[in-house]
Order: structure tokens, then C-alpha cells, then sequence
């Protein structure tokens, strides 16, 4: 035996080198173009080596890990089955990879069956991450006793890294990559493949910040901003929960952060009781089933619920810290990447692949078209063909006579002499002739491709695009405003905005010298870039120091101070509201009132669609709630109109059919928040109310329908009635529905909107004041398909 002498320090130095990188490459971190570490991409693809897809039946979790084992992972077992566990829980992956059947853990931390127990397949998602890779679009390497050979990384059609997250620790770095929604994600790509120059401003526009599988909220954008610019950031995640109120009120959590433990949240609240650390809590309970999270803490009476709230948030895991650290494999090598390289790094990985299969492909059918030319020869001269063959005295012999007679390769020569006689039928021959004429279009296609860079890009797009449309869902996290980021008043100049919002829950404002003053009849100016499907439902005027009440069609009033809308330019949309208001699924504000003070003698007076109207002090809506307050007692109705009123006017109720009741204020008596109201307006067949207005002296009664016509008509022609009568004929309704009606004065300047984000300004003298019955003259030329949403009076 030789003994060598070394330096201890070098050595030790050279092998904890080679182990840390080992540690690094072979197990920590994951690869940037799939987003899977080794230990993940070897089980997804010994699952699919045995077949184990999603349409197939499970097998046992058992059969999978020892073939992980044994074939391409020679480590222990356990670890290779709390990884598979890991991609089957749905509270810990955004888009499971496995789907499991039998316990596999919850979020209590309640661990899974064993392996004997369990069963598995891949997830139809997962079969994303494996599409063409029998087509050689990425490089194989001997697995690791060189018996067989293993992918170093999936086609991954799937931008895995980004909607499922990763998280590992390796020697001396970390990585923690969130989750994502995948529909935001694919936008995001989009974005860039379509302007390479995108900043980071305009990739959050698509894809505004993580999205946890456990839902929940996340404190504040600038966390995210931080961790998409450099790689790193430290974002607040904040459990979801509404108060329930009642003779003792309720605070339920529905959703809780990402990787936070149910069981330790209750366990650490009731330490708190025990300690009286939070003062008010008479019951703790845990009502959680398999329709989702339900902690109930139950107040004593008179305790107020946003206080104890605020104490929970403080000492326990309903409020918590999520590191995000984009650390990840690049050509081998740990780095940390901004969004915009993962993006790329994406976009470059779906390049290659695509540009491999399609090599593949075109190789595939060049050469079947070349077997299918030699057959076409072969039976255009079938008798020639009978003949050489038979003289022949062997296969060898027959190859070589038809390769000198017709100049044929080896491989055709081959296919004729492998042909079965029932292709020589006129049927066959036909097949044979369409295969070869179909394998033309497709080299065609193919070459198409590899010639132009473009094209790969396009067909990147498009394979995003059917992933959305088959597996792209909500988003569940909602990012809200954290409290440190909101601007103080004094910080704040007084000016006139206008205030718009659109029916997908959008807010902005911007300064009214946005828009100039237009004469009847223009086409507007472009004040909302929204989607198709959104169109601008409210727009008003306010100054910055004033708050917003907005009433909703739930019957709740929720409020926001104007200097708190976000303010954006012209054509942009504005940022969604539900970041703003907490509002409940499926709750749409109706209607936004600038309120200059709560302390005045005024009212507000809301309309329902059925046509009942509730009156209520300005005063009871000084004291907001987080979740907002009861207004109006609403069964099977809606809230379509609320008005500031000084108490002794007149109002005028208008309904889509073209009805319209003028009555005294007085009429109905001021009653208290949640009240169910009076009947306003008696409604005939399914004719519902549209808006309601306050009388204003020396006003008219503006009227405007769904296709642009419009008209002014003297308040005197609507002569007062009780209230609950039929009312009378408003308008002329074959130009269309009404959308609103409002009192303006000849000083008065309007804006009007589109369901597209067209907006026009003109002075209201422009319209023509005409009788009741009349159609009314076009206030605003539209567009095809495009119809007016909005109006809203400009004093």
C-alpha cells in the first residue's frame, strides 16, 4: 500500500467543494427550464415509463419508489416517497404533479400513509411536463450504474419553475421560489414574446405577484416588486377571515398563509387565552371539513372584533413572512434571476425543445415519404416489379434487380418487398398517395418552422394558450394594500379627479384635465384600455380629500378615502378594487357617492330594482367596517341607485322600460341602516328600475338609452305623485333601453363611457330639450357592437 502525503487544509478545502456542489446540482435546487430538482424529474419520469398516466388505473405508491430506487435515485426511500407525497398535496403544490389516492397528509401536518397504503398516478398537468419526449427534444445521460439512461430535464411545456414554486436548502445558499397562477404566468410570457423590451412594470400588469394553493392575502406589492427586480424579496402573508355578526360575533378564518400549520395556529391562539395575551375570546373552534378551513373564534359580547383581529395577526401565524429567494440551476450553475430572466430562460427552453421535435418530426417524414415514393414507383410498374422479383433466387438478388431497374434506395427496395399484396388494391394505392400528398403540407409545415424564429415563438404562445384554456383557474391569493403603504392626507394636494370604475371591479382616477371639452356628437377620446369583456359601469367627480361611500348590489356600504384610488393615466384600467374593499365573492359596487363629511344633517337615499327606496341619516355611515356595513335589507333584490339627499327634495325614479315617478323626499320617512324601505314605483311585466336622481331647480331631466340617443325635458312635465304609483311615459324606448337618467343644468357638463372605454365630454346644453315622448336626438356616434354604459354629471 503507497501512502501519499497531502496537505490537510487543500483537501479538506477540494472535498467539501465537490460535496457542496454535488449537494447543489444533484439535489437542492432546481433546474430554471422545468423547475424540478433531480429527485422530482426522475419520479415523474418512471412514472411514465410505466405507464402510470392519468387516464390509467392507480398503483401502489411502493411500486414507484422502488423503481425511482432502483433505476435512477440510489437513495433512501423515505426520501423519495415524502417528495411524491409533497406533489400530491394540494394545499402544498399550486398545480399537483401526482394524483394521489389514500392519505396523503393534510395541513395540520397530520403525515401521509404509508407507501404500502398509498397509490398513485401522474396528474393530467403533469403529462404536460413529459409531452414529446420520446420525439428527442432533450438530452439523455446514463443513470447512475450506466445500465440505463435518464432525462437532465423534462420538455416541460408547463412553465413549472414559476407555478408550482420550489424551496430547498442546499451548502450555503437556499432557494424559495412561490407559486403562481398559471394563467398569469402564460400572460406574462406572452407579454414578453410580444415586446421582447417589456419593463417590469408591464409584466406585472400580467402577472401581479405570487398566488398560494392555500389562498389568503399578501400585504402590499412591494415585497414582489423587490423579489421580481433582483431575485430576492420578503413579501407578508396574512390569513383570510370575516366577522360574523350576532348577539356574540364571530371571527372565521377561511384561509390561512402558505405553509402554515392549522393545528399550531389553533394551539398557539389557545396558549394565548390561556396566557391572557388576547382579551374577548369565549370559544375556540376548529370546523374545518373537506369543503375548506373554518377556525371559529367566538367574542364575548360587546368586544370588538377588528381589535382582536389585529391582536391575532400580531402573535400568531395568521400573519407571517414569505422569503422569496429565485435561487436556481442555470447550465448547471446556482444563480438568482429577476422574473424577466426566468421568463427568458422559459421562453429559450420551449425554443429548443420545439426546435428539437420539429427536427424530429421533419426527419420522421422525410423518410416516410421517401418509403412511400419508392412504393408509388413499385406499383406505377407493378408487373415489372411481379417479374424482377420472381426471377430472382433471393431477397438479396430481388433487392439488387429493382434497385438497378428503377434506381431505388435500400430502404424502399426493402418497403416493396415488405409490402402485403392487399396494398396493390386501387384503395390501398389511394391511401398511399393521400399519406404522401398529407406528408408534404407537413414537411412544408416543418421546414416552415425551422426557418423562422417566429414561428417557434408563435407556437410557444399557442401551447400556453391551450394550457390556460384547459387548466387555467382564479386567482386565490388577493394582494391588498399593507397599512404602511397608505399616503397620509396632508401629503396628499386637493384637486378635482374623476373617479371611474368598470364591471370587472377596477378604480382609478385621474385629474379632470385629462380630457378636453368636446362638442355633441364627437367620438370621444379613449379613457379606459379595458378587456373586451369589461366596460366602465361608474364615473363621478370628486376632490381628493373627500371620502368615497360605495354601495353594492349586495346592499352593503363600504367606504374609501379618494386619495387612496390609485392613480393611473388615461387608457389604463386601473388596479382591481377588491385591493381596496373587502368585499365578498360575487359582491359588485352599484353605485360610489363622494362624501365631503359624516357629520352633516343629510341622507342617503337608495333605489332597488324592484323598486322600493330607503331612506338613512349620513351619520350612520361615519363608523366603517373592514368588511363593510349592512344598508338596505334586500331579499331576491338589488341595490341599483344611492343619492346624497338634503332631505326635503324631490326624487325621480326611471326604469329601463321608460317609466319615470317623481315624488317628495318626504314621502318617505328616515329610517336606520338595513331597513327593507317603501315601495318607490309601482313596476309592470319585467320591467325593473335603472337609476334615481334628486330634482334640482332650473334643472331637466336627462335621459339617455343604450345606442347613444338621448334627450333633456323640463322638470315641469313630470308633475309630482305619491310614491308607489305607475309613474309615466319617459321616453320613446325604440332607440333602446335607458341606461340613465339624471338632472342637469344648462351649466352642467356630462361624461359619458362606453361599454369599450370610450368616454366623451360635452356641455349639456348641447341637448336638445324635447317633450316626454320623444326618441331624443344622437348624443354620441358608436361603434359597431359598442353601447353607452355610463353618464355622469359634471358640475
Amino acid at each position: 500500500m503507497t501512502e501519499i502525503d497531502v496537505d490537510i487544509t487543500s483537501e479538506m478545502k477540494s472535498s467539501y467543494i465537490d460535496y457542496a456542489m454535488s449537494v447543489i446540482v444533484g439535489r437542492a435546487l432546481p433546474d430554471v427550464r422545468d423547475g424540478l430538482k433531480p429527485v422530482h424529474r426522475r419520479i415523474l419520469y418512471a412514472m411514465y415509463e410505466q405507464g402510470m398516466t392519468h387516464d390509467q388505473p392507480y398503483k401502489k405508491s411502493a411500486r414507484v419508489v422502488g423503481d425511482v430506487m432502483g433505476k435512477y435515485h440510489p437513495h433512501g426511500d423515505a426520501a423519495i416517497y415524502e417528495t411524491m407525497v409533497r406533489m400530491a398535496q394540494d394545499f402544498s403544490m399550486r398545480y399537483p404533479l401526482i394524483d394521489g389516492q389514500g392519505n396523503f397528509g393534510s395541513i395540520d401536518g397530520d403525515p401521509a400513509a404509508a407507501m404500502r397504503y398509498t397509490e398513485v398516478r401522474l396528474s393530467e398537468i403533469a403529462g404536460e411536463m413529459l409531452t414529446d419526449i420520446e420525439k428527442d427534444t432533450v438530452d439523455f445521460v446514463p443513470n447512475y450504474d450506466d445500465s440505463l439512461k435518464e432525462p437532465t430535464v423534462l420538455p416541460s411545456k408547463l412553465p413549472n419553475l414559476l407555478v408550482n414554486g420550489s424551496s430547498g436548502i442546499a451548502v450555503g445558499m437556499a432557494t424559495n421560489v412561490p407559486p403562481h397562477n398559471l394563467s398569469e404566468v402564460a400572460g406574462g410570457i406572452t407579454r414578453l414574446i410580444d415586446d421582447p423590451d417589456s419593463t417590469l412594470e408591464d409584466l406585472m400588469e400580467e402577472l401581479p405577484g405570487p398566488d398560494f394553493p392555500t389562498g389568503g392575502y399578501i400585504l402590499g406589492s412591494s415585497g414582489i416588486e423587490a423579489a421580481y427586480a433582483t431575485g430576492r424579496g420578503i413579501i407578508k402573508l396574512r390569513a383570510k377571515s370575516v366577522i360574523e355578526r350576532g348577539d356574540r360575533p364571530k371571527i372565521v378564518v377561511t384561509e390561512l398563509p402558505y405553509q402554515v400549520n392549522k393545528a399550531k395556529v389553533v394551539e398557539t391562539i389557545a396558549d394565548l387565552i390561556k396566557a391572557d395575551r388576547v382579551d374577548g375570546i369565549s370559544d375556540l373552534r376548529d370546523e374545518s371539513d373537506r369543503e375548506g378551513i373554518r377556525l371559529v373564534v367566538e367574542l364575548r359580547s360587546g368586544v370588538n372584533p377588528e381589535v382582536v383581529i389585529n391582536q391575532l395577526h400580531r402573535q400568531t401565524q395568521l400573519e407571517t413572512s414569505y422569503s422569496i429567494i429565485n435561487v436556481v440551476l442555470v447550465d448547471g450553475q446556482p444563480a438568482t434571476l429577476p422574473l424577466r430572466d426566468i421568463l427568458k430562460q422559459y421562453v429559450s427552453h420551449r425554443a429548443e425543445v420545439i426546435e428539437r421535435r420539429t427536427s424530429y418530426d421533419l426527419d420522421r417524414a422525410e423518410k416516410r415519404a421517401h418509403i412511400l415514393a419508392g412504393l408509388l414507383i413499385a406499383l406505377g410498374k407493378i408487373d415489372e416489379v411481379i417479374k424482377l422479383i420472381r426471377a430472382a433466387e433471393s431477397p438479396s438478388e430481388a433487392r439488387a434487380a429493382l434497385t438497378e431497374a428503377f434506381g431505388l434506395s435500400e430502404e424502399q427496395t426493402k418497403a416493396i418487398l415488405d409490402m402485403r399484396l392487399q396494398r396493390l388494391t386501387a384503395l390501398e394505392q389511394g391511401k398511399i398517395r393521400s399519406e404522401e400528398m398529407d406528408l408534404e403540407v407537413a414537411i412544408a409545415r416543418f421546414r416552415e418552422i425551422l426557418a423562422d424564429p417566429r414561428e417557434i415563438l408563435n407556437i410557444i404562445k399557442q401551447e400556453l394558450a391551450e394550457l390556460v384554456g384547459k387548466y387555467g383557474d382564479g386567482r386565490r391569493t388577493q394582494i391588498i394594500e399593507a397599512e404602511e403603504e397608505i399616503e397620509l392626507e396632508d401629503l396628499i394636494q386637493e384637486e378635482e379627479v374623476a373617479v371611474t370604475i368598470t364591471s370587472d371591479g377596477y378604480i382609478k382616477r385621474q385629474p379632470l384635465s385629462a380630457y378636453r371639452q368636446q362638442r355633441r356628437g364627437g367620438m370621444g377620446v379613449m379613457g379606459a384600455d379595458t378587456k373586451s369583456e369589461d366596460f366602465v359601469t361608474d364615473l363621478f367627480i370628486a376632490t381628493t380629500h373627500e371620502y368615497i361611500l360605495f354601495f353594492t348590489d349586495m346592499g352593503k356600504a363600504h367606504w374609501l378615502r379618494v386619495f387612496d384610488v390609485p392613480s393611473f393615466g388615461r387608457t389604463a384600467r386601473g388596479k382591481s378594487i377588491v385591493n381596496l374593499l373587502s368585499l365578498e365573492a360575487d359582491e359588485k359596487i352599484t353605485e360610489a357617492i363622494p362624501v365631503k363629511s359624516f357629520d352633516s344633517e343629510g341622507f342617503i337615499v337608495m333605489a332597488t330594482s324592484l323598486g322600493q327606496v330607503v331612506k338613512t341619516p349620513i351619520r350612520a355611515y361615519s363608523n366603517p367596517r373592514k368588511g363593510g356595513i349592512k344598508a338596505v335589507n334586500l331579499r331576491g333584490d338589488r341595490l341599483v341607485a344611492a343619492r346624497l339627499t338634503g332631505g326635503d327634495q324631490d326624487l325621480i325614479l326611471a326604469t329601463a322600460g321608460g317609466k319615470a315617478i317623481r315624488f317628495s323626499e318626504g314621502d318617505v320617512r328616515p329610517s336606520n341602516r338595513g331597513s327593507m324601505g317603501v315601495r318607490g314605483i309601482t313596476l309592470e311585466g319585467d320591467d325593473e328600475v335603472i337609476s334615481m336622481d334628486v330634482v334640482r331647480p332650473g334643472a331637466s331631466l336627462l335621459t339617455v338609452t343604450r345606442q347613444g340617443y338621448g334627450k333633456r325635458t323640463e322638470l315641469s312635465e313630470y308633475s309630482p305623485h305619491r310614491r308607489g304609483g305607475k309613474g309615466m311615459k319617459n321616453i320613446d324606448s325604440r332607440k333602446g333601453d335607458v341606461v340613465a337618467s339624471r338632472t342637469v343644468s344648462e351649466e352642467d357638463e356630462l361624461m359619458i363611457t362606453t361599454k369599450d372605454g370610450v368616454m366623451i365630454r360635452i356641455p349639456a346644453s348641447d341637448i336638445r330639450i324635447q317633450g316626454r315622448a320623444t326618441q331624443g336626438v344622437r348624443i354620441m356616434r358608436l361603434k359597431a357592437g359598442d353601447e353607452v354604459a355610463a353618464v355622469a354629471r359634471i358640475n
